[in-house]
Parts: C-alpha cells; structure tokens; sequence
C-alpha cells in the first residue's frame, strides 16, 4: 500500500504548533457564524462523526456541510465551517490549536475518503496532504506525530516534515482503531494485532514493541491512559473490559459491562486513573472503579493537566512495577470472589460503580470532565454531563443537557481521541 504526500510552505515545526494550545477558545481566522446550535438550518445538516480533542476539553462534529468546534465546559460552540459542497466524515483536532485533520464524508464530500488534509485554520488553508489507494480509516494527532489508519494498515508521520517514520501492519482494522498517548515524557501508540484478539502496542521513544494477548475474539474498542503505561481493551462480545500494563502486557484488572452481548462503543480513562467510563449499544454508560493508578497522581488533578511521574528506567520489562500501586477505592472485587472456581466467572468480576442511562438510543462517546463529571456526545445531535457519587456510586445525576445539532439523518461513524 503506497501512499502520496504533499506539503506547502507554512507547516508550523511542533513547538510553534503547541503555543496555540493556551488559549480558551478556537483561534478564530473567520468570524463564527452567528447561526445559534439547534437552530431551523441545522435540521438539513447530517452529523457524520463527532471526536474528542486530546484532553476532551473540546470535541469536534463533522458535518455534510462542514464541521464545528464545541467547547464543553462552558458547554458552546466556539467555531463552525460551513461549506455549500463539503462533508467530513473525520475531523481531528490537535489539542485546541489551529491544526485539524480532515477526510471527506458523506454523500457530497469536500475531498476524497482515500484523502487526509491537513488543515491551517489560522492561514485558512491547506498546508500538506496525504493520499492513499485506499479509504482512511481514522487519523490521531499528537504533538509530534499524524498517525493515518487503513484497513490494514497504519502510516506514522513525522509532524515537522511529513516523513514517514514507521508502518505497521494489523488485521482487518474496518473501524480504524488505533490510540495514542498524549504524554510529554512517552510516545506509545495501541492497535490491533495481526491476530484475532491481540493489541500491538509501540513505544516509540524505547524502540519496543509489547503484542498484548487481550481477548479471544476480535478488538472492537481500547483506549489508553494519557501516558500510555495502562491500556484497556473491550472484545466483540462487549461483556469484559481488560486493563493492561503495557510495558510487560500483563493484566491488571477487568471489569464487566453485563452479561449479554453488546456493541462497546467508547472507553475512556479518567486523568487520575481511578476511574474508568464505557458506553454501549445497550444505552447505559457505565463507570467503574480502577484499583491501579498511577503513583504519585494527584486526584484533584484537572482534566486538562497532561503532566505525569516520569518513566525512569524504562528498559526493564518491569520498570512500570513502582509505578502501579493498588486503589484501594470502592467497588472491590466481588465479596464472592473466594469461591473463584465453583461459581461461573461472571460472580468474581467487577460490575460498575455508577451508571447513567440514556434516554435517546444513539451512538455516544465518553469522556471525563472535572472532578467527577462525565460528558457524553451522541451521534444525534446531543451532549449530557453528569456527576456520580464518587463513594456511594449508583445512579448517575445529570446536570446539563445540550441539543447541538438537530438531525433525523442515522449515524455513519463515530471516532474516539
């Protein structure tokens, strides 16, 4: 699979890129458009795609006429794009700068789907391109890399430049799952195996590759922490969620959704690691207590804090052991666990801690927001935040309700950070 890339002048080297990051808002280059969310011209807009940025302080919607920026807390939109002939099917941004990727979507499409942009938003204009001979699956930005998924494939690109840097090949990959951290001491990235069931996790900076052995059927979603050293994993089955150490592979916990079949959705882990969301088919997201973390995390972390310990001695297949230690928060194991063995399994797992459910059946994506507030964006137009008792646990309260864009149009796709 060969793919061809073009660049201009202008492609701001990393460290120029970051210094738009401190701003609140998008860095407008055209003013907003005063068209308010959940107004009469968003009835004709079909939602393609929606994606969190890398601290999910933001998220963006890919439009069939354009894409929008939404701020989430205060909850608005701070920037929109509307275009006569131009849907995207996938629009990623780079933490809250003037940086997107974008691929066409849609049934009247602005670029190709075998196409990746990569948009200025601050010169208004297109400042590289990648194109491939097949359909692009999904894209991830870091501070240093453009990671572009294929079916089969995935293309590491260095970002001041647009070299390319690695390939690697996976199994059949159709929802284009890939993750990376966003850590400025590691640089790991997690993907489907070449076998069914398997993750491949590359840490880049150590030049080490770890094939996690995760479930027995296919990967349907994973996500990892910010400092990629744990890795979550969710199977086809939708029943278990695994969470992996992935400098040595080994398993650290798992957690269960429930007992029937259902489609995983999105898996997002809390900036301190003491909690972990999962979203699914069955419309309930549900919350569960991590009993690992990192050392030294502060709780009290805000959501935005991308800063963690460093990783010394990384060359040791052990050298994460300091780094893990046990939360001895609630929603410890089952109080049955010591009949492990004469019980089905399905007794000694771990069943959620909090749980909030959906009233619209949609595809929706988690993510964590302060404290202990989690923010779901659906693929219908809609956003909820909500806040769960971090010691009792049970029914999730909500605490704001968003309709930002009214469609009757079925989701296409939905993309994860």
């Amino acid at each position: 699979m060969s793919s061809q890339v073009s660049t201009s002048r202008g492609l701001h080297p990393p460290e120029k890129i970051m210094a738009y990051e401190s701003p609140p808002t998008w860095p407008l280059s055209v003013p907003t458009s005063k068209a308010e969310a959940g107004s009469s011209d968003d009835q004709e807009v079909r939602l393609l795609s929606v994606s969190w940025n890398q601290d999910c302080g933001c998220f963006a919607a890919g439009t069939s006429n354009g894409f929008r920026i939404f701020n989430c807390d205060p909850f608005k939109e701070t920037f929109r794009r509307d275009l006569k002939s131009g849907g995207f099917g996938i629009v990623e941004m780079l933490f809250r700068c003037n940086i997107l990727a974008l691929v066409g979507g849609g049934s009247n499409m602005h670029y190709p789907p075998n196409k990746v942009m990569i948009w200025d938003d601050h010169q208004s204009r297109c400042i590289g391109e990648f194109t491939f001979r097949s359909d692009v699956r999904a894209v991830k930005l870091g501070k240093d890399n453009i990671v572009i998924v294929l079916e089969t494939k995935i293309y590491v690109y260095n970002f001041t430049d647009l070299k390319m840097l690695h390939q690697i090949e996976t199994l059949s990959n159709p929802k284009g799952l890939c993750c990376l951290s966003h850590h400025s001491n590691t640089s790991v990235l997690a993907c489907p195996g070449l076998s069914q069931g398997h993750v491949r996790v590359e840490h880049f900076g150590l030049k080490v590759t770890k094939m996690i052995t995760a479930h027995d059927s296919h990967i349907s979603c994973m996500a990892l922490t910010m400092d990629g050293l744990l890795l979550a994993t969710a199977s086809m089955k939708g029943t278990l969620i695994r969470i992996f150490n992935t400098m040595d592979g080994t398993r650290l916990q798992e957690v269960r959704r429930g007992l029937d079949k259902a489609e995983i959705y999105s898996i997002a882990l809390s900036p301190n690691v003491q909690w972990l969301a999962v979203s699914s088919d069955k419309g309930t997201v549900h919350i569960f207590s991590l009993k690992v973390r990192v050392a030294g995390e502060d709780s009290s972390n805000d959501q935005r804090t991308l800063e963690a310990p460093r990783m010394d001695h990384q060359n040791s297949s052990t050298s994460m052991d300091p780094l893990i230690q046990t939360n001895t928060g609630s929603n410890a194991s089952s109080s049955l666990s010591f009949m492990k063995g004469i019980l089905p399994r399905y007794f000694s797992s771990e069943w959620s801690f909090a749980q909030f459910h959906l009233p619209e059946v949609t595809r929706y994506i988690v993510a964590f927001g302060a404290q202990n507030t989690v923010m779901m964006v659906g693929l219908d137009g809609s956003f909820y935040r909500c806040i769960f008792d971090q010691v009792s646990g049970g029914q999730m309260t909500q605490k704001e309700y968003s309709r930002f864009l009214k469609t009757d149009y079925p989701p296409l796709r939905t993309l994860t950070a």
